[in-house]
């Protein structure tokens, strides 16, 4: 291997903690518009604005650049995503954002058991520390922060999580064959049409700054869904979870920026640990594959 080359266990990583930057861009979005319109519009028009994005690299390449290896696998993940979507999108204006993010950090726990399972993976006991220790992070920030409030929404918030997990581990083994502009092109047209009945059943006209956020979140959307692709493409998907829990500083970065929030000493605090659980995790796995090299 050459040196200038970043090996395939770092370079999945890196591109996965930048699609949790993208990410919590996207969410912060979305979450916007979805307290004035009906979710499941929203989730429509999310994934109608990314296939728009494309159309210029399908007019330019082709369709025939496009067209899956294994359509019915696209299909099946398509479906996974939309209907883990449903519970997302229904229950995210009801939460707040601290509710949301400690709920969405169980999903790097299903997908590192399912990884194990279904994929063959092999659980080293680093990477299961790397994930407890960063949701330790988690709670350290969250949990004095939670209401306790909200209905049943933060268990259909929760019940997304073991769904959209399968669609990781999905898009994880659709990358044995088909590229990341392939997986992302047809999960969008995937769920955008199979959001379209819901989202034509609660139409209401989006005003001229609400098509413009679809838009942006078009971009977003697509540019997270091919970065998160790429890292899972690069390495084992359970190598990349402890990156998850980065998202949570994100968050705290963008609240500070966008809304003043001043973080507390408790998400400086969990921020500091999942940061430390992340550098050990992403050395460990740089001194086995160099190991495995030599």
């Amino acid at each position: 291997m050459q040196g200038h080359l970043l090996p395939d266990v770092w370079r999945g990583m890196f591109w996965v903690a930048l699609s949790g930057l993208v990410f919590t861009l996207l969410n912060t979005l979305v979450r916007a518009i979805t307290l004035t319109m009906e979710p499941f519009e929203s989730q429509f028009l999310r994934y109608l604005c990314s296939v728009i994005i494309m159309v210029p690299l399908l007019l330019r390449q082709g369709w025939r650049s496009y067209w899956p290896v294994n359509l019915p696998g696209q299909l099946w993940r398509g479906a996974v995503h939309t209907l883990g979507l449903m519970f997302w999108f229904a229950a995210l204006p009801h939460l707040g954002l601290a509710d949301t993010t400690a709920i969405g950090f169980t999903g790097p726990i299903f997908i590192m058991l399912g990884a194990s399972w279904f994929l063959g993976e092999t659980m080293r006991t680093d990477r299961w520390v790397a994930a407890l220790f960063g949701f330790v992070g988690v709670l350290v920030v969250i949990a004095p922060k939670l209401s306790g409030q909200g209905g049943w929404y933060p268990l259909i918030m929760l019940a997304s999580s073991p769904i959209f997990a399968a669609s990781f581990l999905m898009t994880k083994s659709l990358t044995r064959t088909e590229s990341p502009g392939v997986i992302v092109l047809w999960q969008a047209l995937s769920v955008t049409v199979l959001s379209m009945p819901m989202g034509l059943m609660h139409w209401t006209m989006p005003t001229p700054w609400q098509w413009l956020g679809f838009a942006g979140a078009g971009v977003l959307g697509a540019t997270g869904h091919y970065l998160l692709t790429r890292g899972f493409r690069a390495t084992d998907i359970s190598a990349t979870q402890s990156l998850r829990f980065l998202d949570l500083v994100w968050a705290a970065v963008m609240g500070w920026l966008v809304f003043s929030d001043v973080p507390s000493h408790t998400t400086l605090l969990g921020a500091l640990v999942i940061l430390a659980s992340t550098i050990w995790i992403a050395r460990r796995e740089h001194r086995r594959h160099t190991l495995a090299d030599a």
